[in-house]
This record gives C-alpha cells, sequence and structure tokens, in this order.
C-alpha cells in the first residue's frame, strides 16, 4: 500500500473492521516513513455478468432492469420494495457464484419465479405472463397447473448467510 502523502510502499494495519454491511474491510493504516495515518477499504471486485437476450442480443446484467418489472409484477400486493431489492441482490449473488459469466434472460426469469413462488400467488402468475410470453388463456392454465403440482421452495436468501457480531470473525491485521 502507497502512502498519499510520500508515496512510500510500506505501512501497517492499525486497525481492521467490517464495513457496508459486512461487504467490505475498512482498514486503518500508518505509513512506516512519514507516520502519516490514512483508511483504505477492501471489496471484492465483480465480474460483470452478461445476458444473453431471447433474440441473441448480449447486455450487461442491469438489476434496476430486473427491478422495473417486479415492481410492476407487485404492484398491490403487499411486498415491500426492500424485499423485492434483497430478491435481486440474491439473484445477482447466485448468478456470480456461477463458472459462466453468461446467463439467458429465460434462466433470470426463473430464478425470480422460484423466488416469487412462495411470496405472491398474483405476483408470479403476472411476472410469469409476461416473462414466458403468454399467448392465451391455455398459458394461464397451464401455469396455474404447474403452480399447484410443484411446491414452493423456498430459496436461501444472502441475509441467512451473513454472519452476526458474534460469531463473525473479526479481520486481523495484517502488515501490507
Amino acid at each position: 500500500m502507497q502512502c498519499p502523502v510520500c508515496q512510500h510502499t510500506s505501512t501497517r494495519v492499525l486497525e481492521s473492521r467490517w464495513a457496508e454491511s459486512l461487504k467490505s474491510i475498512r482498514r486503518r493504516r500508518e505509513c512506516l516513513n512519514c507516520k502519516h495515518r490514512f483508511t483504505t477499504y477492501e471489496r471484492i471486485e465483480l465480474v460483470p455478468l452478461t445476458v444473453i437476450k431471447r433474440d441473441g442480443r448480449r447486455e450487461s446484467f442491469d438489476g434496476s432492469k430486473l427491478l422495473r418489472g417486479l415492481v410492476r409484477a407487485c404492484e398491490k400486493t403487499g411486498i415491500a420494495s426492500s424485499e423485492l431489492e434483497t430478491m435481486i441482490e440474491d439473484i445477482e449473488a447466485e448468478l456470480q457464484q456461477r463458472a459462466t459469466r453468461e446467463v439467458s434472460s429465460p434462466e433470470i426469469s426463473e430464478l425470480v419465479l422460484d423466488r416469487l413462488k412462495p411470496i405472491s400467488e398474483v405476483a408470479y402468475i403476472r411476472f410469469a405472463s409476461v416473462y414466458r410470453e403468454f399467448q392465451g388463456i391455455q398459458d394461464f392454465i397451464a401455469s396455474l397447473t404447474d403452480w399447484e403440482r410443484t411446491p414452493a421452495v423456498i430459496p436461501e436468501t444472502s441475509d441467512q448467510h451473513l454472519p452476526t457480531e458474534s460469531n463473525h470473525p473479526t479481520p486481523s491485521p495484517v502488515m501490507r
């Protein structure tokens, strides 16, 4: 780590703590040359995901675009916007775990539907009607029949894996 004052490359870590809801580490450092103290943040840099659209076009994954579709499907269902945002974060985290950096838009739609099913029948059918491109009443009937046949599985969310203050290890101060 380079000192912002004297550009010396040797520093020591005085203190480390979790920041940004356990998504980054804040480190307080001191330059071994001039004794200037400064703060750094370390976070994981995610590789961008590419969405393959139905027509073959490729575009970067955009969580806000997915949120707009979810908000429309969930109108007047009582689902909180914070719950929808968490759902999108969980889907993006799941996609980031995959070995491949490309995902098809129908795959994303199915991940959304898996999460909507245990929450709201209405939102599920609304979302399915758009993303499965229903053409008529038979498509709705088929989707409702499928709804009744398959049990709702509640996917794990990122919140279930977040450690609490008591069971999360404190980042160890390390010389860098």
